[in-house]
């Protein structure tokens, strides 16, 4: 699904924010990410995303080379990806379903089918209130909640996640890493970017550790007991 070969990743003339980071995520797998604030995680899930390019090295998604993909194939590749944004990039004159629909309508869904799966993904969420209520109108976790819902209503191949259980309590974080589990049962291959150790901890699968740049594999037994 994801393959790192001595990647590195400089912003302008700067140092590496990243170095050398080479690793395999194989379809269907589910890992963890962790690290400081300021080790890296959200440039590493860039480059998952196809919204930064290495400064050096491999990055094959779905087995492709990125280096050889040209730009015009880079929307049907994105829409293969689901992404929680941290600053959730909802739009704001759209709806709670309209923003989770936007996925589906792109595809060209039946609108009856649009409309009754986000309400029943928007009601897993704990939304199922709030079905017509603007962004602005929403507290930043209810916000979150209805990102993670566009981001998972298309079943996509790849789930990126950054701190999706950062604006909620544990008891709708844990929903949330169940929803997490249920698309991984299904085949989707799963990045969660995570401070929770405490969530982080209940589920046994391996993390990604960033450190000063540089990426270490845990294995799930490791990961569950650090």
């Amino acid at each position: 699904m994801i393959r790192f070969e001595n990647v590195g990743l400089r912003y302008g003339t700067g140092p590496e924010v990243l170095r050398d980071i080479s690793f395999t995520l194989p379809p269907g797998s589910f890992h963890f990410m962790t690290g400081a604030s300021g080790a890296g995680k959200s440039s590493l899930l860039k480059l998952m995303y196809l919204a930064l390019r290495p400064s050096r090295g491999l990055v094959t998604l779905f087995g492709k080379d990125m280096a050889r993909v040209k730009r015009t194939d880079l929307p049907a590749l994105r829409r293969q990806i689901g992404v929680v944004f941290q600053d959730f990039a909802l739009l704001d004159h759209l709806s709670a379903l309209d923003n989770v629909a936007l996925p589906l309508r792109m595809g060209g869904a039946r609108e009856s089918d649009v409309v009754e799966h986000c309400t029943e993904i928007l009601r897993w969420v704990g939304l199922g209130n709030h079905l017509n209520s603007l962004p602005s109108t929403l507290s930043g976790g209810q916000q979150q909640r209805v990102a993670i819902a566009r981001a998972v209503i298309n079943r996509p191949r790849l789930l990126l996640a950054d701190e999706p259980t950062g604006n909620v309590d544990d008891g709708i974080g844990m929903r949330l890493l169940y929803l997490f589990e249920e698309l991984h049962k299904l085949g989707t291959t799963v990045v969660i970017a995570s401070h929770n150790e405490a969530l982080i901890r209940r589920f046994e699968h391996p993390r990604l550790m960033l450190e000063n740049g540089r990426l270490h594999v845990l294995p799930a037994h490791a990961s569950r007991w650090a």
